[in-house]
């Protein structure tokens, strides 16, 4: 036999489950809890006297003072004393003490819901980026400080000011506070949308309002991501989405720039999204750019110029309508103020840029010029052009190393196995590769060997220790090497850890190399740049990833064809960046900067500017100096070149 359930148990079951239905029913609860105090008053009272006489009337005077203390003192007699004073208190605790708790839980509740932005974005022409990394500060900072491009981005799209939309697994205030905090964004940072929610829920989505957006930036989570689920997946997933939400809705896939961390898998991320979109894969990026700092010292001075708006040049890709039909190599003294670096041609709908071309090659109409400049306004052309290099130019003398060049790493992350084969692609030199980690060198290996696949790659060797213990590191004869590269570590949980590691290390290896005889080259990889401050000032080179592929997503949203750049600048092949000596071009003694700029030319390379060691931290590396001015070369000089290897 089915036990029987108390009365009382069930009544507060049912009021329970009254009450957790949301306000409205608490308020129905709370009306019906009135209702039946004032019936109870009224009859308590029926037939004392008038206005009593009828139960309609008890029930109003009992209804009156339980709603308003001040019908207390209109009462006589005992009985209607004792009855009023028990109503009114009871209005005190049911009506006043309930209807505030309802009303207070329920605007708790709409507040926290409004900070958490679970409230669709009902705009257009916006910016969105999807998710929260350590690269979204930057590109939001890179968005603000491109202001003259973000004018014309704006323009082009038919808006007036930039909106911007971030969307967050937990947006907080803690996000909100690290734009504030942010010298760059500031005040500003109360004009950015923050929205809580998943980039691969459709309806997360439509809460940023992907579809109408001008531009989506898909930046890549690099620290403490799993094995099986990495970035890479998500983000490709992640445009799956977009696209389906888009053609659901009818509309047209909107244009995104996605973050890779693997370059083999730029083209899995091509087929699954047929809308407008740019691949940035950071791997390659940034393997390149370590590679070629470790094969030339100086290199990253170069970068944290070009793709950072703290200070100096930057590219600017134009059109120029008028310059159809003539020859690349004479447009170059059309820009007085800028230096022309190449054009980019969109073929088959894709955009393909050509740095350092032939000069005798024809510029048509619809090509884009790349120039590098300080500023848009020093981009302009002036019309005027000047001579065609030689048809024949001189042969560059080879560079081969005698030896291979041996290279310390300290620490360990996916990217190396990327740089082994950049390393690896250099014909002319020829590297040694030993790496340092706490992790299992049979773990290293097998990433090596899995990437090694139909990949040639610098020959490596693996250590197993800790080199934050000073006994362990000098017993690897630091000293010894050419390029120590203390590595930023992406198997740790943050950019904090990956950094505090890398400090430490940096300064354990500055102990043990103080008083050497022979100094090798130092590269530092840091994932926050606030932290160059704790190394301080040094010769030695710093490289902050982030910040640098940060200044990439947030370029190539504002202008397309950008990608193609930095796609050539940091990908196999193509054109390098070089410091080379002036000698390597027959120039000696005293020579202005014009007299570099047509020697280089003559050998079909472009001189960018000058890198001149000797001098202070602000000034070893000159872009594009005064032409008239003459100077001596130095024994450590280098001229900094554009060409094809």
């Amino acid at each position: 036999m089915t036990p029987r359930i108390p009365f009382w148990d069930r009544l507060k079951f049912f009021l329970e489950r009254q009450f957790v239905k949301g306000p409205h029913y608490q308020l129905l609860a709370v009306a019906a809890l009135i209702g039946l105090i004032s019936l109870i008053g009224g009859l308590a009272v029926i037939d004392t006297g008038a206005p009593l006489d009828d139960t309609g009337g008890a029930v109003w005077w009992a209804f009156l003072r339980l709603t308003d203390p001040g019908y207390l003192g209109d009462d006589v007699g005992a009985w209607r004393r004792t009855v009023s004073t028990v109503l009114t208190i009871s209005g005190y605790v049911v009506f006043l003490g309930a209807l505030v708790a309802i009303l207070t839980q329920w605007l708790n509740t709409k507040m926290r819901q409004l900070e958490q932005g679970l409230t669709p974005v009902a705009t257009r022409g916006h910016v969105v980026i999807l998710g929260w990394t350590n690269r979204t500060t930057p590109v939001v900072r890179e968005l603000m400080l491109s202001t003259g491009r973000l004018r014309r981005f704006l323009r082009s799209r038919g808006t007036r000011s930039l909106q911007l939309v971030i969307l967050a697994q937990e947006m907080s205030a803690a996000q909100a506070q690290a734009l504030r905090d942010d010298p760059a964004i500031g005040r500003r940072a109360r004009d950015i949308v923050l929205r809580s929610g998943n980039a691969l829920n459709v309806e997360h989505l439509q809460r940023v309002s992907c579809g109408t957006a001008s531009a989506i930036i898909l930046p890549s989570e690099v620290f403490g991501e799993s094995e099986l689920i990495s970035s890479d997946v998500q983000t490709v997933k992640t445009l799956m989405t977009i696209e389906g939400e888009a053609l659901a809705a009818g509309r047209a896939p909107p244009y995104v720039v996605a973050e890779l961390q693997d370059a083999r898998k730029v083209s899995v991320a091509r087929s699954a999204y047929h809308g407008p979109l740019e691949v940035i894969a950071s791997d390659a990026a940034l393997s390149r750019l370590i590679a070629q700092n470790l094969r030339q010292p100086g290199l990253a001075l170069f970068y944290a110029e070009v793709l950072t708006h703290s200070v100096g040049y930057e590219f600017y890709v134009r059109q120029f309508p008028a310059a159809a039909g003539r020859r690349f190599g004479e447009l170059a003294a059309g820009f007085p103020n800028a230096l022309l670096c190449g054009l980019v041609r969109e073929v088959d709908g894709v955009h393909q840029a050509q740095l350092c071309p032939d000069p005798g090659m024809p510029v048509r109409a619809e090509d884009t010029l790349v120039l590098l400049a300080v500023d848009y306004a020093d981009t302009e052309w002036r019309g005027a052009t000047g001579p065609l290099a030689p048809a024949i130019t001189p042969k560059k003398a080879a560079r081969r190393s005698q030896a291979p060049r041996r290279v310390l790493v300290l620490g360990w992350n996916d990217r190396h196995p990327a740089m082994l084969s950049e390393l690896a692609a250099h014909d002319e030199d020829r590297f040694e590769v030993d790496f340092v980690s706490v992790l299992p060198a049979a773990q290293r290996d097998a990433a090596i060997q899995r990437y090694a696949l139909g990949s040639k790659l610098a020959p490596s060797r693996q250590f197993e220790t800790d080199f934050l213990v000073e006994t362990e590191l000098r017993a690897l004869s630091p000293a010894d090497y050419d390029c120590v590269l203390l590595a930023s570590s992406d198997v740790l949980a943050s950019e904090v850890e990956a950094d505090a590691r890398t400090v430490v290390g940096y300064l354990v290896l500055r102990q043990i190399l103080r008083g050497a005889s022979r100094r090798p080259q130092v590269l530092v990889e840091l994932s926050d740049a606030s932290n160059e401050k704790i190394v301080g000032e040094t010769r030695d080179e710093i490289l902050v990833g982030p910040l640098l592929l940060s200044h990439m997503l947030a370029q190539v949203a504002l202008r397309r064809e950008l990608r193609a750049v930095f796609e050539v600048l940091f990908g196999a092949g193509g054109a390098d960046v070089s410091f080379l000596p002036p000698e390597r071009y027959g120039l000696s003694g005293r020579r202005s900067f014009a007299d570099v700029a047509a020697a280089v030319a003559a050998a079909g390379d472009i001189a960018l500017g000058l890198y001149r060691p000797g001098l202070g931290s602000g000034q070893r590396l000159q872009l594009n100096p005064d032409r008239s001015v003459a100077a001596a070369f130095e024994p450590e000089d280098r001229i900094v070149v554009l060409g094809n290897a």
